[in-house]
């Protein structure tokens, strides 16, 4: 790769990105010619071409694969060395990307993310709801809030919250109706409410613990969703059992309008951890919603309404 420069690696990994020059010149705010010329340049001091172009698309070709896949992570440290200096002199400002669950957002950032913004005006936050495991450098996010066992390997990780049931419940019209189950083989004789992840198309298993041993349980399905509000709404109206993280519904537990079920047996969740690639924390925008986000979630003692 000799005679690549970091200035045209920087541009490739954006038309990559952008899935195109126009657009990877918005990004860097460069005119688009002068993209065009980086990308010509770089092909040939390889020797190949790193895009088959076409009026419509450009899609990488079997050297342009390899080297998006051998530079991200070379590219992405080196773009952090230079913000890391760069901002020495000035205010924290610029884009950062979080990734989080919907409940996550609701319970733990929906109280506080206006006060960060406030505190720091120049910074543009961007708040990406999903329940999937989503690579942070390949999507060109900056941070990430999971259960312990949802974070993505090779990440730094700061956990936010203790361990978390989850929590099975059902509203007082059901369990008039089919009755209060007191074990888990009772379940048997049960509707459950059943998640779906999006991601994935998988539905999520039902797990309890009893005496130290994960049991799965089978159900029969009342209905199915992708949502955790509508998982709460359908238990309220009596279609079935729910099951979802405990801060959820924890308030409607306390004041009557759901009735938890065979809470002896709910099953323990790890904590919620931020996660973030070694190099973001070096941006001093992504340090500082990092020290935001660990204090004041450690502190926050509310519960999810």
């Amino acid at each position: 790769m000799r005679g690549a420069t970091y200035n045209q690696l920087m541009i490739f990994q954006a038309i990559v990105e952008e899935s195109s020059i126009r657009g990877a010149a918005r990004k860097l705010e460069i005119s688009p010619p002068s993209a065009s010329k980086a990308l010509k340049s770089l092909e040939k001091n390889l020797g190949l071409p790193l895009f088959n172009r076409t009026t419509r698309s450009m899609e990488l070709t079997e050297a342009g694969q390899l080297l998006y896949e051998n530079t991200t992570t070379a590219v992405s440290s080196l773009n952090a060395a230079m913000e890391s200096v760069h901002d020495l002199s000035t205010d924290p400002k610029g884009s950062v990307r979080i990734t989080l669950p919907k409940f996550v957002y609701q319970w733990l950032l929906e109280p506080i993310y206006a006060d960060f913004c406030r505190q720091y005006p120049e910074i543009n936050l961007e708040v990406s709801i999903s329940d999937a495991t989503v690579d942070l450098i390949s999507e060109g996010l900056d941070l990430g809030i999971r259960f312990g066992h949802k974070v993505q390997e090779g990440m730094i990780a700061r956990q936010l919250t203790s361990p978390l049931k989850e929590a099975l419940f059902a509203s007082d019209d059901y369990l008039q109706n089919y009755g209060i189950p007191k074990s888990p083989n009772d379940l048997s004789n049960h509707r459950q409410i059943q998640y779906r992840f999006i991601a994935s198309n998988k539905i999520a298993p039902l797990s309890l613990e009893d005496n130290g041993s994960q049991i799965e349980i089978e159900m029969p399905s009342a209905l199915i969703v992708n949502d955790t509000d509508l998982m709460v709404d359908a238990a309220k109206k009596g279609l079935g059992i729910g099951r979802i993280a405990l801060p959820i519904v924890e308030h409607k537990l306390q004041n009557g309008t759901l009735t938890p079920v065979l809470e002896e047996y709910w099953e323990t969740y790890p904590g919620l951890y931020l996660y973030f690639p070694q190099n973001s924390q070096k941006a001093r925008r992504v340090r500082v919603l990092i020290d935001f986000l660990v204090e004041r979630i450690s502190s926050y003692n509310g519960t999810y309404e």
